[in-house]
């Protein structure tokens, strides 16, 4: 599966950049900030079945939630419909509601696509290993970002936010196969064995990058 809207890295980033900013824009200006409409909540409302799970998606941004109904409605439109993908969908960037600031998000953008290794520093400062890929229980170092200088959290949230997507999911009763997805959401597919779990885990990532 390929992207037909970014064929480049640097494209993809500049298309990332620009999408974040007009979703964090009031609506006179062109963005999209404010109520999801009629039909964003019910598809959120048919994929999140329990109140504990929806009210994980409500602590998103409005960026992060339109962000996430567009990968579940990119899944869906593909042709699937396996409740722990759309589950997944939903709710694989529900950590990042701890804090990620706009500005942030532009520099670890840049980072990502010039200074990955000091985008690393910065995200692990205390050389905390990464979450082992296909645990389906979160680990048991997670790092607290709230304990790291303000500037420093956000780039603590990116690094770790599978992690503690995946704890929370589980704590809102999410099947076990969707905190595994969250958990290896931006695992590379590489080190995932073949299995179903997998194939799964390729569509949540390729929808994904699409949005």
């Amino acid at each position: 599966m390929t992207s037909s809207k970014v064929t480049h890295p640097a494209r993809y980033r500049v298309y990332q950049f620009f999408a974040a900013l007009k979703a964090y824009l009031p609506a006179w200006a062109g963005g999209l900030r404010g109520e999801l409409s009629t039909s964003d909540r019910d598809l959120v409302n048919s994929i999140l079945t329990m109140p504990s799970q929806r009210r994980l998606f409500d602590r998103m941004s409005p960026n992060d939630q339109r962000h996430a109904i567009a990968v579940a409605r990119t899944v869906q439109q593909a042709g699937h419909s396996h409740p722990a993908l759309l589950q997944a969908a939903l709710l694989h960037d529900v950590a990042k509601s701890l804090g990620q600031p706009l500005i942030h998000r532009v520099i670890i953008v840049l980072l990502e696509a010039f200074r990955p290794q000091l985008l690393v520093r910065l995200s692990n400062p205390t050389s905390l290993s990464p979450s082992p890929a296909r645990n389906t229980n979160p680990p048991s170092i997670i790092p607290d970002p709230s304990s790291f200088p303000w500037w420093q959290r956000p780039f603590i949230i990116h690094a770790h936010h599978p992690a503690i997507g995946a704890d929370w999911a589980k704590a809102a009763y999410c099947d076990a196969l969707t905190v595994e997805l969250i958990l290896n959401h931006q695992a590379a597919l590489t080190s995932i064995p073949e299995d179903n779990g997998r194939r799964l885990l390729e569509i949540l990532q390729w929808a994904d990058n699409l949005n």
